[in-house]
């Protein structure tokens, strides 16, 4: 197992906390997945507890749901009892040929094994359908937010959680047999505490990997950074975020 999945594996025995900390996605950034999409039938791939999948299911999509972690799937079905969900991940979907419009990925596709993950994915698609990965990133264009950053580190705040390392990500994915990739950024936001945003950051998967000691460490200095800024020691408050979307089109038969 390469080291991507040996850190997704570990999401699922944090399902509870993952479904009750980590953040939505904008009605913006899924309504512009689905413009220009054939039709309103979606896929979300590697769904993990339903964050995304609940976004598209207020937007009233015919909306299906697939997951590799049998706990986050539990979630998933739990919270949103009338979505059809199946075990399944990126490269090996358990869907028919050409039976979605649009295939949807949050804070997922980076897992994926694009060089099989592609293909399987323009499989499942109609022609002309859209694939999407959406990225909730923290908005370090805020002082308190930077300095969150720096003090957490990239097992926390690391590869694509911030706009300037996301676009860097973005631009060197690869969609095979999907046309120029198009990319928008959604003002986000998601009210936390001192204390529920350390639960939302010991979520993240290089939390995960981490050896006990130097978790506790890191969340330690989280603390202790949230409690000596005005912003985030007393109370609710908003983290400025950004939804980070990169959109492609599957080509037509013949490259129309």
């Amino acid at each position: 197992m390469d080291e991507g999945g040996r850190l997704g594996a570990g999401f699922g025995v944090v399902a509870r906390a993952y479904a009750e900390h980590r953040p939505g996605y904008t009605g913006d950034a899924v309504g512009w997945v689905l413009e220009g999409a054939p039709g309103r039938r979606v896929l979300d791939l590697g769904a993990g507890t339903g964050k995304l999948t609940a976004a598209l299911v207020e937007l009233g999509v015919d909306v299906v749901a697939v997951e590799p972690d049998a706990a986050m799937l539990g979630e998933l079905r739990r919270g949103l009892p009338g979505v059809r969900a199946f075990v399944g991940g990126a490269e090996e979907i358990p869907l028919p040929d050409g039976s979605v419009d649009v295939v949807v990925a949050g804070n997922a596709m980076h897992w994926f094994d694009m060089a099989v993950a592609g293909p399987e994915i323009a499989r499942v698609l109609a022609p002309g359908g859209v694939l999407a990965g959406l990225w909730n990133v923290v908005d370090d264009s805020v002082d308190w937010v930077d300095g969150l950053a720096q003090v957490s580190g990239s097992a926390a705040i690391g590869p694509r959680d911030t706009p300037a390392s996301w676009r860097v990500e973005a631009a060197g994915l690869q969609f095979p047999g999907f046309g120029e990739p198009e990319q928008a950024e959604f003002p986000h936001g998601q009210r936390r505490t001192a204390g529920s945003l350390v639960a939302t950051l010991a979520t993240r998967a290089g939390m995960l990997a981490m050896p006990d000691h130097e978790r506790d460490a890191t969340l330690n200095r989280i603390r202790a950074y949230l409690a000596s800024r005005p912003e985030t020691a007393d109370g609710e408050f908003t983290l400025p975020m950004l939804t980070a979307v990169l959109r492609v089109t599957r080509r037509r038969v013949g490259g129309c």
